[in-house]
C-alpha cells in the first residue's frame, strides 16, 4: 500500500491522523504532492514507518528547512518527480499535469484541494484533495494499491 497526501498546510492534527492511517495500512511509501508549508509540520512525518517522497508546492516557503528534514525521510524536490515503486511508474507534481505522461502509469497532483481519482486511458490520475482541510473543511488522503492499480479516498 502507498499513502498519498497533499496540501496539509501545517494542520498538525490532520497530519497526525494521516500518519496513523498510513501506519495502520502498513504503507511502504508515502507521497506528498506539495504544500506542507513549514518544517515544523514536516517533522511530524518522522512518525511514519516508511519513507516519504515529496514535491514542493506554491506555499512551501522555507525550502531549505524542508530539504533538511526530508533528507532523512526520503526526499523533496521541485516537480515533476518521476520514480518507480512497487513496479509502477509515477509522476508527482503539485500542479495538475497538462501534457501527456506516456512514461507513467500513475500521475499524482494536488493544489486544487479537490479530490480526484480517474482514468485517462491506461493512466491513473490521483489528487488526494486537501489533507489540511482548511478550504473545504474535509481532510482527505488516498490509500493506493499498486498491485491492482486501485485508489481509495479516505476521510480523516
Amino acid at each position: 500500500m502507498i499513502g498519498i497526501m497533499s496540501d496539509s498546510h501545517d494542520n498538525l492534527m490532520a497530519i497526525q491522523k494521516a500518519i496513523e492511517t498510513f501506519n495502520r495500512a502498513d504503507c511502504s511509501l508515502v507521497i506528498h504532492a506539495g504544500d506542507i508549508v513549514a518544517p515544523f509540520a514536516a517533522q511530524e512525518l518522522r512518525k511514519l514507518k516508511c519513507p516519504v517522497k515529496a514535491v514542493f508546492g506554491n506555499c512551501d516557503g522555507e525550502k531549505q528547512g524542508l530539504i533538511k528534514i526530508f533528507k532523512d525521510l526520503g526526499g523533496i524536490k521541485r516537480a515533476p518527480l518521476r520514480f518507480v515503486h512497487d513496479n509502477r511508474r509515477f509522476v508527482v507534481s503539485h500542479y495538475p499535469i497538462e501534457d501527456s505522461q506516456e512514461d507513467a502509469e500513475v500521475v499524482i497532483f494536488g493544489h486544487t484541494h479537490r479530490s480526484q481519482v480517474s482514468r485517462q486511458g491506461e493512466l491513473l490520475v490521483i489528487n488526494p484533495g486537501e489533507t489540511g482541510g482548511w478550504v473545504n473543511g474535509i481532510s482527505t488522503v488516498v490509500l493506493f494499491d499498486p498491485e491492482h492499480l486501485a485508489a481509495e479516498m479516505i476521510i480523516l
